[in-house]
């Protein structure tokens, strides 16, 4: 099986506070840097669960964009896409000592994949697209992930989306994504309750996997329990999740979540 994923690489800078925050003073900390960014983190999750997967997305040029397009293929991913000149993103998440995270996002070059800088034989051979929901709150991003979307779904293939973050889809419009989902018609939708509660409308979804933290999952109002876990940092868990999802099913997906949420870092 084949997954392609398109969204964005970008360098996650993970910071696990010992303590909650001092301000104006020195808090100590564990950290980690690396790749990361949520279309990044299925990919890697899904040739960590022993399917391929190749990630499509716009990296930058500079020594951020090399490092995390080195270490994504460290892990078995194939890359493509265009290399832009400008700045690749960085994502700095700040885990408490509870493993809650609070992320502050800067996708640098992400957003600008245009739909012409897609080659159609990247798709060829796909049987699963996912897409991250950042790739449908900005432009011209948005209109390159439809166009997968149609290239993936004339071969008869699936299509999964993951809402990604309720304070984006507020700013964005929920009627605007709505809009969007139902042009789609996403096979399975992933979301945690504020992103269905941000919508604020029944999503336009084959299957909808709404995501519960410690809870577990809900899948078409089917509850399934948490695997349990000692939770290190949950960065990454949905997109493991997903990735579990994609590859296995409801079962896998919560056991690959598991496993983000014991680990400091959203990959495998």
């Amino acid at each position: 099986m084949r997954v392609c994923v398109l969204g964005d690489l970008l360098l996650d800078v993970i910071v696990r506070l010992d303590s909650p925050v001092a301000h104006g003073d020195d808090t100590t900390a564990v950290t980690r840097v690396g790749a990361g960014g949520q279309a990044a983190n299925v990919a890697a999750w899904v040739t960590e669960l022993g399917q391929q997967a190749r990630f499509v997305g716009k990296r930058g040029g500079d020594a951020a964009g090399r490092l995390v397009d080195d270490e994504l293929r460290s892990r078995g991913v194939e890359l493509v896409g265009p290399v832009a000149a400008g700045r690749n993103g960085v994502v700095v998440a700040l885990v408490g000592p509870n493993g809650d995270r609070t992320m502050a996002s800067d996708r640098g070059v992400s957003p600008q994949l245009r739909p012409e800088e897609l080659e159609m034989r990247w798709f060829r051979d796909c049987e699963w697209l996912h897409l991250s929901g950042y790739s449908l709150l900005r432009s011209p991003i948005d209109e390159a992930g439809a166009k997968a979307a149609g290239a993936v779904r004339a071969l008869g293939g699936n299509v999964s989306v993951d809402l990604a973050s309720a304070n984006l889809i507020r700013a964005y419009g929920p009627d605007r994504l709505s809009a969007r989902l139902r042009l789609l018609e996403p096979d399975v939708v992933f979301a945690n309750d504020d992103e269905v509660e941000a919508i604020g409308e029944e999503l336009p979804a084959g299957t909808l996997v709404r995501k519960r933290g410690p809870e577990g999952i809900v899948v078409d109002g089917d509850a399934l329990a948490a695997v349990p876990a000692d939770v290190v940092d949950s960065t990454g868990a949905g997109d493991a999740l997903a990735a579990g999802f994609i590859v296995g099913g409801p079962q896998l997906a919560l056991e690959a979540a598991a496993r983000c949420v014991a680990q400091l870092g959203a990959m495998p």
